[in-house]
């Protein structure tokens, strides 16, 4: 049986017109988290992880921790797009040791984290901040100040 991986991750493709009730979110999130070991390459044979996420709520930011070991802040890309959110990021590391002028021993491991994800309401990309320190990648991500309602006059 051979298996055949299209886009990046099985589960990370954007799908319009996604669930926005509540009951649409607990499904959608129980299918990823039940098919999570091939979304992390575990079976497909591939190095990407998805790292593990804290979400808070308040009453004007997302505030979003996702741990990314050993990942530089220039290896770190965050993309917003309306209420999707996607954190890719890339840690490279090389071992190697010399005696003189002969290589003894050299080992280089590359690990590759992606993990994309939809929140309940838009966010302002333009005001939105990032920092990463020891690991965790924290997202202060401000609420979309949507319009508010209008009531229409009938004719």
């Amino acid at each position: 049986m051979n298996l055949i991986r299209r886009g990046t991750t099985p589960l990370s493709t954007f799908r319009p017109g996604a669930m926005d009730d509540q009951f649409g979110r607990m499904v959608e999130n129980m299918f990823q988290d039940f098919f999570a070991p091939l979304a992390q390459g575990r079976w497909a044979g591939e190095d990407v992880g998805m790292p593990r996420l804290d979400v808070s709520e308040t009453d004007k930011t997302f505030e979003v921790k996702a741990e990314l070991p050993g990942v530089k802040k220039e290896d770190v890309h965050v993309s917003i797009d309306g209420q999707r959110v996607t954190i890719e990021g890339e840690c490279q590391q090389a071992n190697e040791q010399r005696q003189g002028e002969q290589v003894v021993y050299s080992e280089r491991s590359t690990r590759k984290y992606q993990r994309s994800f939809t929140l309940p309401s838009e966010v302002d990309d333009a005001s939105a901040q990032a920092r990463l320190e020891d690991g965790v990648l924290m997202l202060s991500l401000p609420k979309k100040q949507g319009g508010t309602a209008r009531q229409l006059t009938i004719q």
